[in-house]
């Protein structure tokens, strides 16, 4: 009989291992995929793709035991080899090989050429062929820097005293109402994918006052635009006791302070190689919903068409507004008009008209939707009657209410959107792992 114990220790070097300022010379084994492979004669470069990063390795003929023959491109592989300084070499450093032992080997030629810098195909080509396409050292870059944006949402609520919570995906009711509901047959009832969290992390803010999420909504619009998708990854976040929408913008302010730290300490490689420049976060302006407007109708020549809803066009208008103006690469654009805003979006009390919430705008791009919500009983079922609806599948949410809510509010961040903005993309199924849209299922 067997025991486990722990992770058991394998003597394979890591790339920080293979590159540390005191292992020239060292004879070492590591593990990867062979990258590619460039036969220059009695000398070939076999280029290993490890999680970490890539490994230049060097076959010299005569000096191996093995031929360069057996190597395949796609294979996984064991090396054995010296440690040696080459400042050509990724890294600065190279493995001479003298042992390798195949673990597996692909049964075809790859159906695209990872090993090079840029894919040189379509999104649609990239999307169908998406378990290869990532294996492209810049695809899979993207996704790095997502692991940090999450990292960096998880690790900074942590440390606000935070609960993170996990909520249904599946439910009888939208969050949000309308029309943009993916309706389901669940048990011979019906049910609706979850819009957002939003129903219960505000239930949860009366249990743990402070709470967040990271999952999937889904929103069943017929778009087809470079910014939608009908499955995306939120950020969200509720918290109780505020003094005004504004402790929630001061939040978000201060999360995205922290994970554009993280990622320039702990994600350099992936930066350089996305040639990213990260934005800076110290200071967002705040302007109202009808004053940004203006300004970007004034400035620009563009007449307001729409006085409830910002356009696309205007969002990109008010973002470059507010890196001309100010040097800022978000703006928060708040009041948003009620009518726009969801039945539990606290109303502004001097003007009823608009709401305590905003939008917060990166590059002229909305990443994020919040604000202030009603916490008082009476004045949700006032709103809930105002507008026609009906409480019907929402008793358990008034319930929360009914026994007492303290003052809250909270956000949603479009993880894929932020994102795509921060890789310089102009699609969101760029920086999406598996897209669906209107048109996507699969992979």
């Amino acid at each position: 009989m067997e025991f486990m114990t722990g992770i058991r220790e394998k003597e394979m070097a890591d790339l920080k291992s293979v590159i540390a300022e005191d292992a020239e010379g060292k004879q070492v084994r590591t593990e990867g995929t062979i990258h590619t492979i460039r036969d220059m004669g009695e000398v070939a470069f076999v280029i290993l793709r490890r999680r970490d990063g890539l490994l230049q390795c060097v076959y010299e003929e005569g000096a191996a035991g093995f031929e360069l023959k057996d190597l395949k491109e796609g294979a996984s592989v064991r090396v054995e080899g010296t440690i040696r300084k080459e400042a050509r070499a990724p890294h600065g450093v190279e493995l001479c090989m003298c042992n390798v032992w195949i673990l597996s080997e692909p049964a075809a030629p790859l159906p695209l050429a990872v090993s090079k810098w840029k894919l040189n195909t379509s999104l649609e080509t990239k999307l169908n062929m998406r378990p290869v396409s990532l294996r492209n050292i810049r695809e899979r870059a993207k996704f790095r820097i997502q692991e940090g944006i999450v990292r960096g949402f998880r690790d900074f609520l942590y440390e606000q005293g935070f609960t993170e919570i996990h909520t249904p995906k599946i439910g009888a009711k939208g969050a949000e109402g309308g029309s943009n509901l993916f309706r389901l047959d669940y048990f011979h009832h019906p049910a609706v994918l979850a819009q957002s969290p939003q129903f219960y992390k505000q239930m949860m803010v009366g249990v743990f006052d402070r709470v967040f999420e990271t999952g999937p909504v889904f929103r069943a619009e017929k778009h087809n635009t470079k910014r939608h998708l009908n499955e995306y990854t939120s950020l969200d976040l509720e918290m109780g006791y505020i003094d005004g929408f504004e402790d929630i913008m001061a939040m978000e302010t201060e999360f995205l302070q922290y994970m554009l730290a993280l990622l320039e300490r702990e994600y350099a490689p992936e930066l350089k190689i996305l040639d990213i420049t990260l934005p800076k976060a110290d200071r967002i302006p705040a302007v109202r919903f009808d004053e940004a407007k203006r300004l970007a109708s004034e400035k620009y020549g563009r007449r307001i068409r729409n006085p409830y809803d910002l356009e696309p066009e205007e969002e990109a208008l008010i973002g470059r507004y507010f890196k001309e103006e100010y040097g800022s690469d978000f703006v928060f654009v708040t009041h948003y008009p009620s009518k726009k805003r969801p039945f539990y979006a606290m109303d502004d009390p001097a003007d009823p008209k608009f709401t305590l919430s905003f939008d917060l705008l990166y590059d002229g791009l909305e990443i994020t939707t919040g604000g202030q919500r009603i916490h008082d009983y009476d004045m949700l079922l006032a709103k809930i009657a105002a507008r026609g609806m009906t409480e019907e599948g929402m008793e358990q949410y008034l319930d929360a209410f009914k026994y007492g809510m303290p003052p809250h509010g909270g956000l949603g961040i479009g993880l894929e959107r932020l994102t795509m903005k921060l890789a310089g993309e102009d699609n969101v199924r760029e920086t999406t792992l598996f897209p669906r849209d209107l048109s996507r299922l699969t992979p």
